[in-house]
């Protein structure tokens, strides 16, 4: 049977590269290929526009099989990821009730707060819970941790589960350091090796946190997150088996909580890569389990890309992080609920969130393949690309004294900043796209008021940022810094489009300048157009328009520009959309304000809303 099955690519002659390339640059029609079709990553290297077999020919990523090592392909040999919710309550009593709630909806990972690590506390906090069938991540201010281990272990001796326990306490003494620029505490590695040996009786707890998340939400670039998490992690090795710990009992209790962006294929390749490369620095410790070499990962979907408009959107974005960190094949996902930018998520939110992940199980079936990305040409590609990236990341770190070193003396913060601050000026010119905020946005959505502050209840204090802080910005922010102050001025300002001439020009750049103004959450006036400027600006007038947006073509702005600006003589703003080529000769006329793809869409309406707003 096997012998007849039919072949179907045999009638089919092969193509090679120089033929594709060759075909493909006769239809580029002499633009330059490079410059149309290769992506130049923010990870600094070229993503092609395809990949072939012969890219990943010579890839040793491609020869282990899933559970395997290096890991590369997955840990298990299975794909069931744990689905974990963040418990947001004011008590243990009220935490233990919204725990037992959602674990009968799915839920079998928990992540809860500890403000007071006792017996008790657990007592009241885990009442309930089968502790055989849910993992349990605590988490409380890194100088309570031990006595939370120490609380957390007489709770498991008191309830036989020493051995059957699977969790983890968040301890993260870098925490102040990358969020506030605080120094890192001299008794860290002290304290860490005491948790470890506190809980050594409960071999599945993971209590030493390299918490990357904090890069992702700070808007770092993902190789960054992957080399800094790396470095976190070996750190921690190394200051801890200088400190008298075997390499496999330091190993198994380091957690890593990454964070997943919207920039799916990379993030599904960081994950891979990640796996690859912390097995082989752990390797070069010689533990005598091959299991210390595995990573544990939870992913929690991004906040850096989170929005206060158009906040439902939310939901595309972290529906796409979670599939990206599902198929990548980590141990646990958290979805971020969508309306977490602007106040303490509700049920619904929460309810949503979970969803999320039940759809990618129950209905897509993503636990029911392994690694269904290997041998991917472009994935493959990516994982290799990504760990070449992030080991010089890892490398440079580790000339420089260490990750400990590096975050006391502000170098990481400082590179994630500049890359937060990049990422700020890609949004501000829409070279990175936020929907709904810097690009097709709800033009009469109102937000102020959904909006609920949040304080910060560390009991370690500390609020106030120092120089080396973490900015911690969303990219978002300064957009909805335009409109909420557009929403609190007395007057909403009014922008009118006055079309003339070529229908399909004019159509255009009415459109894209409705999009572009609606941006700061001013009032749009579309129109079908007019026959003379003079009839439009009249119109314009008679709206009460602040703004007049000249939409017409190239060729007829010469005139018609001219013509409207003198006569429109002052009485409101006036802006051409688009870039004409007699732009200067315009300029020479007096007008001065034009919108076009290559504008900082966010200072112009910055200045816009200067003139505006009152």
């Amino acid at each position: 049977m096997a012998e007849n099955k039919e072949k179907l690519f045999d009638q089919f002659p092969g193509v090679s590269y120089e033929e594709w390339r060759a075909k493909v640059e006769a239809d580029l029609k002499g633009a330059d290929f490079n410059k149309k079709l290769v992506w130049r990553t923010n990870e600094g290297f070229n993503v092609e526009p395809i990949y072939r077999a012969e890219d990943i020919a010579g890839l040793k990523t491609t020869d282990s099989l899933p559970g395997e090592y290096p890991y590369v392909r997955g840990t298990r040999s299975d794909n069931n990821w744990l689905t974990r919710q963040e418990i947001i309550a004011e008590s243990a009593a009220e935490a233990n009730k919204v725990a037992l709630d959602v674990l009968s909806k799915g839920v079998n990972s928990l992540g809860l707060k500890v403000t007071e690590p006792t017996v008790e506390t657990l007592e009241t906090l885990l009442d309930g819970i089968d502790l055989t069938k849910v993992e349990v991540n605590l988490d409380c201010c890194p100088c309570k941790a031990l006595d939370l281990a120490n609380a957390l272990v007489s709770y498991l001796q008191k309830h036989n589960a020493t051995k059957t326990f699977k969790g983890s306490i968040d301890f993260n003494p870098l925490r102040k350091a990358l969020r506030h620029g605080a120094q890192i505490k001299a008794e860290a590695v002290e304290n860490a090796k005491k948790l470890i040996e506190a809980v050594k009786e409960v071999p599945g707890v993971k209590v030493i946190a390299v918490d990357s998340v904090l890069f992702c939400n700070g808007g770092a670039f993902i190789f960054q997150e992957l080399g800094y998490a790396l470095a976190w992690g070996a750190q921690w090795l190394t200051s801890l088996t200088d400190a008298g710990l075997g390499i496999d009992e330091v190993a198994s209790r380091i957690k890593f909580n990454m964070g997943v962006s919207s920039n799916y294929f990379m993030e599904l390749a960081k994950f891979r890569a990640a796996r690859m490369l912390w097995a082989q620095i752990v390797e070069q410790y010689k533990p005598a389990s091959a299991d210390s070499a595995k990573m544990h990962v939870h992913a929690a979907t991004s906040q850096f890309n989170q929005t206060i408009y158009d906040a439902h959107v939310n939901l595309l974005r972290s529906q796409t992080e979670a599939m990206s960190a599902a198929l990548a094949g980590v141990d646990s996902i958290t979805v971020v609920p969508f309306d977490t930018p602007y106040k303490t998520p509700d049920t619904f939110s929460e309810r949503i969130a979970r969803n999320q992940q039940f759809l990618l199980k129950e209905e897509s079936h993503l636990d029911k393949v392994v690694d269904p990305a290997g041998g991917s040409y472009y994935v493959e590609t990516l994982t290799v690309s990504i760990a070449n990236e992030a080991w010089k990341l890892f490398i440079d770190v580790e000339d420089k004294g260490g990750f400990f070193a590096e975050v006391d003396n502000g170098n990481v913060q400082k590179a994630v900043n500049a890359s937060c601050e990049k990422r700020h000026t890609d949004v501000a010119r829409r070279k990175e796209i936020l929907l709904g905020t810097n690009q097709y946005p709800n033009i009469n959505e109102m937000a102020a008021e959904k909006i609920e502050k949040k304080e910060c209840k560390c009991a370690c204090g500390n609020e106030e940022k120092g120089e080396n802080a973490l900015l911690m910005k969303r990219a978002a922010t300064d957009f909805e810094s335009l409109r909420l102050a557009t929403e609190a001025a007395s007057n909403r300002p009014k922008v009118f489009m006055l079309t003339i001439g070529n229908l399909a020009m004019r159509l255009a750049r009415a459109q894209f300048s409705t999009n572009f103004f609606g941006c700061a959450g001013y009032e749009i006036i579309d129109n079908l157009g007019f026959d003379t400027v003079e009839a439009g600006v009249d119109a314009a007038l008679a709206k009460g328009a602040d703004v007049i947006v000249l939409c017409s073509s190239d060729d007829e702005y010469a005139t018609l520009a001219p013509e409207a600006f003198k006569y429109l003589n002052g009485r409101a703003e006036f802006v051409v959309a688009g870039a004409p080529a007699c732009m200067d000769d315009l300029k020479a006329a007096g007008i001065n304000e034009f919108i076009h793809v290559r504008c900082n869409v966010l200072e112009t309406l910055q200045n816009f809303n200067a003139k505006l707003l009152k």
